[in-house]
């Protein structure tokens, strides 16, 4: 059951419409690379589009109707938009549900330090990553501080033009004999990913002893003068050390896209996208933009908080539902698509995959039935009723797609947030689109794979 290349049943027409879709998604990939600018930005673009705050709609307290738009944002690093349906919301709802956060560094409450008169910047890894692919890159800054008053300060160091870079020291080949011996998960050491960020020292620094450590006393009047930051405000900060510059056309064709962060804003974006093509749907249409996937969908802002539960209830309630019984009705009654990234078959490593059980680039939206490892463990399994309404919707609106496994049998395997929304009694499938490089700060997409997955969550969103 091989499937056809997306890219063969195009016309030029059709080309046009992936390009110009590509295009924008690029843009967004390269201005968006951290939870918090996705969150931002989707926020902006929903509330422009119509989309109203739900805090707002609570404070009005108007009954809601088919057709409203509303969005709530949770502490600025998640978010979740609704269009109120036809159907009751106790029917059930169509949901796309995405993460926004990536695989990065992120840097200690307490970083700075000198070294040899050299300055550096403490970090720890986020999410399962390839230490060593981290060396030797340009490196950039996103960041928010918040100050004892609460001022919040938000910048981006490294992307600009004319903004330095920073990055992670690695050692010569010349010298490399015991390193190249090591294996690849010690190569480089979680605590060495040690970030430089200067090397002069303070003009005005005298050789005393308070003095001493020169070079960190200048990095620290350089942000006192441009940001207004102390060194004690790195204790109520979040600064993400991420890939620095713009997603890329990739290959002489340009039909992919090279960029930091296709895990997993390569389903956010479409999905977002899908919800602005809703008017009046049959059943409420969901995108739900979640953070903290990559270590395990904890905490406030990631998909095991209640956040979600309780925005369904507050909607519930300005329908004219008030029983904790409508919530778990709403819930068990939704259909699911877990939108997240697959493994794209690379024929460079082609012993980790099964081959008629792989993504390939190119031939559309991916949906995995099941993701887990080993014995399907930590797997949401969907239900084969679930995926025939789906090849039936997706055949009828000629949308290219793809099944797929990650990996072989005993090779490995992943997760999503698949199975924390099965927990309600969803239908949940994981559907996505084919990333190379997953998990590298330089991931690759087709732009055939992702203009697909938008026409598919389209379609899902409004016939099913």
């Amino acid at each position: 059951m091989e499937r056809e290349n997306a890219w063969k049943k195009y016309s030029q027409e059709d080309k046009d419409k992936v390009f110009q879709f590509a295009e924008e998604y690029r843009v967004f990939l390269s201005n968006c690379k951290t939870e918090r600018e996705c969150a931002q930005e989707f926020m902006l673009r929903a509330q422009a589009a119509g989309f109203r705050d739900l805090d707002e709609v609570i404070e009005e307290g108007k009954p809601l109707k088919a057709g409203d738009r509303i969005v709530a944002g949770n502490m600025g690093k998640a978010l979740a938009m609704f269009v109120i349906g036809e159907e009751d919301l106790e029917d059930g709802m169509n949901i796309l549900g995405a993460h926004i956060d990536s695989p990065r560094m992120d840097v200690k409450q307490n970083p700075l330090y000198e070294d040899t008169q050299m300055a550096f910047l403490d970090t720890h890894y986020y999410g399962g990553i390839k230490k060593y692919q981290w060396v030797t890159l340009p490196l950039a800054l996103h960041g928010t501080i918040i100050k004892k008053d609460l001022t919040q300060i938000d910048f981006a160091i490294g992307e600009a033009e004319d903004d330095p870079v920073f990055g992670v020291s690695d050692l010569l080949i010349h010298l490399s004999a015991d390193q190249m011996d090591k294996k690849a998960s010690k190569v480089v050491e979680g605590e060495n990913l040690n970030v430089l960020i200067g090397s002069m020292p303070l003009s005005e620094a005298e050789d005393d002893e308070e003095t001493k450590e020169a070079v960190k006393a200048n990095i620290l009047q350089i942000l006192k003068d441009k940001m207004d930051i102390e060194e004690e405000d790195f204790l109520s900060a979040e600064i993400e050390v991420v890939p620095a510059g713009t997603a890329r056309d990739y290959g002489l064709d340009r039909s992919m896209i090279m960029g930091y962060g296709h895990d997993d804003r390569v389903c956010a974006y479409p999905s977002f996208c899908a919800m602005l093509e809703m008017d009046v749907p049959k059943h409420t249409s969901v995108c739900l933009l979640v953070d903290k996937e990559e270590i395990g969908s904890v905490g406030a802002t990631g998909m095991h908080s209640r956040f979600f539960e309780n925005c369904v209830a507050e909607i519930l309630a300005l329908c004219g539902f008030n029983s904790d019984l409508s919530v778990r009705r709403a819930m068990a009654n939704s259909f699911v698509l877990s939108s997240d990234v697959s493994a794209a078959f690379d024929p460079n490593y082609p012993s980790v995959m099964e081959k008629k059980n792989a993504a390939y680039f190119g031939r559309g939206l991916v949906f995995n039935k099941f993701t887990g490892s080993r014995g399907k463990s930590g797997s949401n399994d969907a239900n084969p009723e679930y995926i025939a309404i789906l090849r039936d919707v997706m055949d009828r609106n000629e949308v290219s797609f793809q099944t797929a496994e990650l990996g072989k049998v005993d090779q490995g395997g992943g997760g999503t947030i698949a199975y924390i929304l099965a927990n309600y009694g969803m239908q949940v499938i994981d559907s996505g689109v084919a990333v190379l490089n997953m998990h590298a700060p330089w991931e690759i997409i087709s732009k055939a794979d992702l203009y697909e997955a938008y026409k598919g969550y389209v379609a899902f969103l409004k016939e099913v």
